[in-house]
This record gives C-alpha cells, structure tokens and sequence, in this order.
C-alpha cells in the first residue's frame, strides 16, 4: 500500500509571555506516524493535547519548529511560496464548525470554487458543472448553488465544506474535530458521508477529535495524544481492547455506554 503522508519528529515550540521573561511551550514533541492511500489516521486526545496543532502543522497553516512532513515522498515542511500554494492544492481541510469556517456573504457556488479562482483553473462554466457534481457527492441538490450557508443546517454546511475540500481533487483532507458542533444523529451522517466517499474516491484522512467513540468509528489506525506527544499509536480494536496507557484507558472509560 502506498503512504501518502508521513510525519517524523514533528515538533512545535511557542514563545509566551512578556518579553523580558519568555518560556517555550512544546505543543508537539517529536510526533511520528504514517498515513496509507485510502486510509483513515485518527488523532484522539482531550483539549490542549497538541492534536489541533499537528492539524496546523500538516496543513501548513503552521511552521513546524522542527521534523519532516513528507506528502509521497517530498519533504514539505519548508515549502514556500508557490510550492506551498501547490502544496495546499493537495492538502485540504474541514474545520470543525461550519457555522463560523463559511462565509455567509457568499453562495454555495461561490464557496467551492473559490479554490479554482484562487488556483486560476477551468472556466465558468466548467467551474458551475464541477460544483454541481461536487454536491452531488455530498448528497445536497444543485438548487443549493445559489443558496448562502445561512439557509442550511450544521449537517449540511459541513456537506459544503467537505464539497469545498473535495473540489481540488486532493491527496489527503485533514478533517479537524469535523463533527462536534452537530447533534448525534447528524454526526453519524456526516462519518458516514466520509465513508462512503472515501470508498468511492480512495481518499485519505487525517481525522482528528476527542471523542474516541468517533475515532474508533471511522479510523484504520488511531493515535492517541497527550501533552503534545504520540502516546499510544495501533489499530482501533488494540487501542480499545487493550490500551498500553493509563491516559488512553481515561479516554476509553468516558465513551458512553448504554445500560440494559
């Protein structure tokens, strides 16, 4: 199988407080891990554990401190300038609230082509027959085009914000915490949606929360962070089953549980 993404070493250090007393914060220490093509790599930890800044990282919305990010091979934690902008051609993102990541002065048309206006790609009406496609795949009507995010749901704004990611026929979609502004029911739509688009169009996931019910769900291998490091990395039924850490069986013991 062919890894799209692997990480080595990745670290990110902040600089806080006044400037006559500084401290480094390690966000991430020296975090590893691979990424197979069609697969899911699911990134569990509570708040503040560095998983949301690996995300950054990956994406390159964030400079590592130090380590590799290697997409297919070529070292990209440098990039800059055009080869950065061809980078994130490649590397899309889902952020965690559609309600705030979607301009609510712009359509549904609008908002998945931006990427082409930005990357000067196809025509207008090339762009139009794209979209209609793109919502297709998401399972929205193509009367949504003209639409303004204001006249959806949670579950179906971040329907166009998967459209969004998926209009760049990307190489990996960093999914950040993609499903907890909704309700249950509608998260459960949403996974299902990755799913069956990943099956259809061999997608790859970095899938990050802090719910290991839904990591557990949707994941091939799952890493679980703590205080910036990878504790714990296996696949779902290992994690679950047999957790090496104290920290990871924490995580597990407030999945919840129906009672009979």
């Amino acid at each position: 199988m062919t890894t799209v993404l692997k990480v080595e070493n990745l670290c990110k250090t902040f600089r806080s407080g006044p400037f006559y007393r500084r401290t480094d914060i390690e966000a991430v220490k020296n975090v590893s891990f691979e990424i197979e093509e069609g697969t899911t790599f699911g990134l569990v930890g509570e708040s503040g554990s560095g998983k949301s800044t690996v995300a950054r990282l990956v994406s390159r919305l964030s400079t590592p401190t130090s380590g590799r990010i290697d997409l297919d091979g070529v070292d990209v934690a440098t990039l800059t300038g055009r080869d950065l902008l061809s980078y994130r051609r490649n590397v899309q993102m889902v952020f965690q609230d559609p309600f705030a990541a979607l301009n609510p002065r712009m359509t549904v048309l609008e908002l998945i082509t931006e990427p082409y206006a930005v990357h000067k790609l196809y025509t207008k009406a090339e762009r139009l027959r794209r979209a209609k496609g793109l919502l297709d795949h998401v399972g929205l009507p193509s009367t949504s085009l003209e639409k303004k995010p204001t006249n959806f749901s949670g579950g179906q704004r971040q329907r166009i914000m998967i459209a969004r990611a998926l209009a760049m026929d990307p190489r990996l979609i960093i999914a950040d915490e993609p499903v907890s502004a909704l309700d249950v029911s509608v998260q459960a739509q949403v996974l299902n949606l990755m799913k069956d688009l990943q099956e259809d169009l061999k997608l790859s996931y970095l899938f990050i929360s802090h719910d290991m019910a839904v990591v557990d769900f949707i994941s091939d291998r799952v890493g679980v962070m703590n205080r910036g490091e990878l504790i714990e990395e296996g696949c779902p039924d290992d994690i679950i089953r047999h957790p090496q850490h104290e920290y990871t069986a924490e995580l597990i013991a407030a999945i919840p549980r129906i009672e009979l």
